[in-house]
């Protein structure tokens, strides 16, 4: 492999990792359209005597949380891309081999928060502080319920805040090609603190806990993805490179 390309898994593990990926959709799936475990998590954060959700203004959940944290997550997802520009200027002499990383990084960074938040402007699903159940107006519907014609689409699914950290998964991409194990549970732990922001969401009540379950499926999808596009267009460049007839 040369040192410009970007490394991937090996075929097992892309394999299992695809398994993973059908798995955890199905499993997703399931807890919202055959469980109420949302609607449980949610009333145990909500207070029926005030109609309010005691956690929604509290200095950790609003301020630490909801402003604080993503903005923290927003600076650092700039540190790659601005890496990568600057590399890209300097034709490679800033990050030598590390390149490839970097900027498969980067390129996270940009699309999972971008698709995240394009997928959840679409959605008619309502944030649990909108609904009639928890103090709103709102009927609640599941992810595949038809939505009645007088009901305004909530927009609310998946978890955008969680997306301004769960690029991080994309940082396991530095411990291949030789150490896939390594790097599937650097990718695993570096998905917490997207999973820590949606948590704290689900306090205030501006989640269901399925909204940033689909927020991690949709992160490691789209990594995975673009893992597997660069590896498919760099399989197609390389020979068609060393083809090239040489001119004397």
């Amino acid at each position: 492999m040369s040192a410009s390309q970007l490394p991937v898994f090996p075929f097992t593990a892309r394999r299992h990792i695809l398994l993973a990926l059908i798995l955890g959709a199905l499993g997703i799936l399931w807890l919202g359209t055959f469980t109420d475990l949302d609607l449980r998590l949610a009333d145990l954060l909500y207070d029926p005597a005030t109609h309010l959700f005691p956690w929604r203004h509290a200095w950790l959940t609003e301020r630490f949380g909801h402003e604080f944290l993503r903005r923290l997550m927003t600076v650092l997802a700039l540190i790659p891309m601005v890496l990568a520009g600057a590399d890209l200027v300097l034709r490679g002499r800033l990050l030598g081999r590390w390149r490839p990383q970097v900027g498969f990084v980067a390129l996270c960074a940009i699309a999972i928060p971008a698709v995240t938040s394009l997928l959840k402007h679409a959605s008619s699903s309502h944030c649990p502080w909108d609904l009639a159940r928890y103090g709103g107006h709102e009927p609640y519907l599941r992810l595949l319920d038809h939505v009645p014609a007088l009901v305004e689409a909530g927009k609310c699914l998946p978890a955008g805040h969680a997306s301004s950290a769960l690029w991080l998964v994309a940082i396991g991409v530095f411990w291949l090609p030789h150490r896939p194990g390594t790097a599937l549970r650097v990718a695993g732990l570096a998905l917490l603190p997207g999973v820590a922001l949606g948590w704290l969401q689900q306090m205030r009540g501006a989640h269901f806990l399925t909204h940033t379950l689909w927020s991690v499926w949709i992160a490691v999808a789209i990594a995975f993805a673009l893992l597997e596009g660069l590896r498919l267009w760099q399989g197609r460049a390389v020979p068609a490179v060393r083809s090239e007839p040489v001119t004397p």
